[in-house]
């Protein structure tokens, strides 16, 4: 309590001061902007004088102050580069995942573009119909060769026809289901082939045994074997018509004689089923006769040719 009433009297004293000191301040500091002003128009070269100098004393005040103002400024345009920066990765990122995609896609149509103008480079001659179909399925080890592709009876394949690439025989049609068939491929082990060689027109019999080049069996003793012989159907049997391409020799080795297809089986992806109106040696109930090809708006795949004459 006793604190209290000592401090109040020094308050009172304080705050007239106080308010005096600011009243002079004020007058104080407009009569001095009086007498510079007075001062500069009856003196300009002392003005100038004093005013330069006062430039000279503040100038490393002003440069210390605004160097942590430059360097934060610099700071800030760093960081704003770096976030710039970031969202033009992220958005190359982006692109570049598109890009990829439609890299991938336009790969895709270009094989698909390869293998149909493949296609129709072949021109199989003496065929009734045929029609193109997809390799939606390989069954490749030990014990068979066959390829399932996405044709069937509703697309009037029927069983024992012809099945080529663009650059030779492939197979032929072993099954048939309403949408898929199955292709017994001429490296299987169970494909036997009767062939000649172009050129002389000896005879002799193409058979797969599950590797990638089939033998030539059945070659008469005075026929004469030459790397780079063309090999083409016989037509005998009436399975296959004579001259379609299958292959050449690649090897003679005694008796053992190795063709290297002219389609690359490995790497099949559109095949043609032909039908050469040719029954063959199977039973009439075992070649159901194809149906009239049914057309469908929007469907590529398919291809179909009249009679020829």
């Amino acid at each position: 309590m006793a604190v209290k009433s000592r401090s109040a009297p020094v308050s009172h004293l304080v705050a007239p001061l106080k308010s005096a000191a600011q009243r002079f301040a004020y007058s104080a500091l407009v009569l001095l902007s009086v007498a510079i002003m007075v001062i500069g128009r009856a003196d300009g070269t002392l003005v100038e004088h004093v005013r330069t100098k006062t430039n000279d004393m503040l100038a490393p005040v002003l440069e210390a102050v605004t160097q942590p103002v430059a360097a934060v400024t610099a700071v800030a345009g760093h960081v704003r580069a770096l976030a710039e920066l970031y969202r033009e990765n992220e958005r190359l990122k982006t692109e570049n995942t598109a890009l990829l995609q439609w890299q991938q896609v336009a790969r895709r149509l270009d094989n698909e573009n390869s293998g149909l103008r493949t296609l129709l480079n072949y021109q199989p001659e003496g065929s009734t119909w045929f029609i193109t179909g997809r390799v939606i399925g390989t069954s490749g080890g030990a014990y068979s060769r066959n390829l399932l592709i996405n044709r069937g009876t509703l697309d009037s394949v029927a069983k024992g026809q012809a099945v080529a690439s663009g650059t030779g025989l492939v197979g032929r049609v072993t099954e048939v289901g309403d949408r898929a068939a199955r292709v017994l491929m001429i490296t299987d082990l169970n494909s036997r082939i009767p062939v000649a060689i172009d050129g002389n027109h000896d005879r002799a019999i193409l058979a797969g045994d599950n590797t990638d080049r089939p033998q030539l069996a059945y070659v008469g003793p005075h026929t004469k074997i030459n790397i780079g012989d063309r090999i083409v159907t016989s037509g005998d049997g009436g399975v296959f018509p004579p001259g379609m391409p299958v292959g050449t020799i690649a090897s003679v080795d005694g008796g053992l004689i190795r063709v290297e297809p002219f389609a690359d089986l490995s790497r099949i992806e559109f095949l043609r089923v032909v039908d050469f109106g040719l029954a063959g040696v199977l039973p009439p109930e075992a070649v159901p006769q194809p149906k009239a090809p049914k057309r469908a708006k929007g469907d590529p795949g398919k291809s179909e040719a009249g009679p020829t004459p």
